[in-house]
């Protein structure tokens, strides 16, 4: 048993405000880094794919459950121990591991080893899971953080500007990698992307300071300073707010992973325009704009809280209602330009939801269990949303490629997806070239409006948690009991 000493910290926070802040700007960083390596593999998917010959579910494989099944796998254990151990440490390596596995994607070709020859797309599945396990050690421990830095009523405002990072980083791969891709190859932008980060982690771990756990909540008396697995478990399970915001943020991540990993590609084959100018005319500015609403909607959820506490949960709600229509107009559209504005607008309005799963899932628990709370969180979402998110998009894909190219006649196995690419499209009969140009880009098209309107679940999710945040949430003073 041990007595938490915050003195004054759930009234000032840990630190200056100026030390605050650069905690923050260096946390979100590295969480920009986080998603700028997992969003990479899409940027340069339109030259990876047909250059390693691989099926649209195999990219689904690599964009998601691959990396997704080790990220979550590890995600608890990690966790479990960012509750107890040094927490700047944990990242600092995390940062380090992920970084180095990103630049090793580059590498990733045909490897013969006496009789066994493993090919490609494998070698690029191992390096995919080894930057998961990194990654799973950044988002618990930093949420841990910033709650102890940051007093109760700023961490809504502080979560929010964290969040930016899922945005922003996807921003700055397809900048920078999009670039890269056009102007080298895909090869060269895994490097240019992955290396930087191993001196991010040396500089973090020399300028943040670890705090002491539980500074900034309100002085209590004798408090465990680590909850048994059991007794977390117990916590969250009766907290149906915290579950059925999951759920919401769960539906989320499936259609916005599954989307976002399969942009680039879906711009390359409807509007015949290249990796890059895909990643820096479109992605870019959608990512932008994602990020601004982010911001937007957590800092409108603060400002507002205390006549309207429950608007941490309808803001997203509505958000993600609002974006369906935008999305299918964007999926459905022959003019580029009013694709690109339907995506900016879907973009900034559905991200609010980013910053209401983490505000949730830390006012929901006690002290000794936010880590595992996150953890417990991101398992779900980014085991079913980004695990299989992409998956489903991959091949429902293929499944319409199948069924179109059979609706012309032409016979299983004459006609491959790859061999549809404008780069060979030229060595196929008429024909065929004609099944292309049918089905092509429209089998990926119909798996994108599909994902479009499963948005509708998640905000129905997110419209239910806010009739439960008034009875769940641990700090009364910051959401107000709200009635169903």
């Amino acid at each position: 048993m041990s007595t938490i000493t915050g003195g004054q910290g759930h009234l000032v926070g840990y630190g200056s405000k100026a030390y605050r802040n650069y905690v923050l700007f260096a946390l979100t960083l590295i969480y920009i880094l986080n998603f700028v390596d997992r969003a990479l593999l899409a940027v340069v998917g339109p030259d990876l794919v047909p250059d390693l010959g691989i099926t649209d579910t195999q990219f689904g494989l690599l964009t998601g459950f691959g990396f997704a099944l080790l990220y979550t796998a590890v995600g608890i254990p990690l966790a479990r121990f960012a509750d107890v151990a040094h927490r700047v440490w944990i990242m600092t390596v995390c940062v380090a591991l992920w970084s180095l596995m990103t630049a090793l994607c580059g590498l990733a070709t045909e490897v013969t080893i006496g009789s066994v020859t493993i090919g490609a797309f494998w070698i690029l599945l191992m390096c995919r899971v080894g930057v998961g396990i990194g990654e799973a050690g950044c988002t618990p421990p930093a949420n841990s953080l910033i709650a102890d830095y940051f007093i109760p009523r700023e961490r809504s405002q502080a979560l929010g500007f964290y969040a930016m990072g899922v945005t922003l980083g996807t921003m700055f791969a397809n900048l920078i990698g999009g670039w890269v891709t056009d102007m080298f190859d895909w090869r060269t932008a895994f490097f240019v992307v992955g290396l930087p980060g191993l001196l991010v982690a040396l500089v973090f771990k020399l300028t943040v300071k670890e705090p002491p756990r539980g500074y900034t909540d309100p002085q209590v008396t004798e408090k465990k300073e680590r909850a048994s697995l059991g007794e977390a478990i117990h916590e969250l399970m009766g907290k149906p707010a915290f579950w059925l915001m999951t759920a919401g943020a769960t539906i989320a991540a499936f259609c916005g992973y599954g989307i976002s990993s399969f942009q680039s590609l879906f711009l390359v084959r409807t509007y015949e325009i290249t990796a890059g100018q895909a990643a820096i005319w479109i992605n870019t500015p959608v990512a932008l704009s994602a990020a601004i609403g982010t911001f937007a909607t957590g800092w409108l959820a603060t400002k507002i809280y205390k006549k309207h506490p429950g608007a941490i949960a309808w803001i997203p709600a509505m958000g993600l209602a609002i974006s369906v229509p935008f999305y299918i107009f964007a999926f459905t559209t022959d003019n580029l330009l009013y694709a690109a504005i339907g995506l900016i607008i879907a973009g900034f309005v559905k991200y609010g939801y980013l910053a209401a799963q983490y505000t949730i899932g830390q006012g929901v628990v006690s002290m000794r269990v936010r880590a595992m709370a996150t953890a417990v969180m991101l398992l779900l979402v980014n085991l079913i949303g980004y695990g299989f998110g992409p998956l489903f998009i991959g091949a429902v894909s293929d499944i319409f490629f199948k069924s179109g190219v059979a609706e012309f006649g032409v016979a299983a196995g004459e006609l491959a997806r790859n061999q549809c690419h404008p780069a060979v499209l030229g060595q196929l009969s008429q024909n065929l070239q004609e099944v292309c140009g049918q089905v092509y880009a429209q089998s990926l098209q119909t798996a994108m409006i599909i994902m479009a309107c499963l948005y509708l679940g998640s905000s129905l999710c997110f419209l239910l948690t806010w009739g439960r945040m008034g009875k769940d949430m641990v700090d009364r003073q910051v959401v107000n009991p709200v009635k169903p």
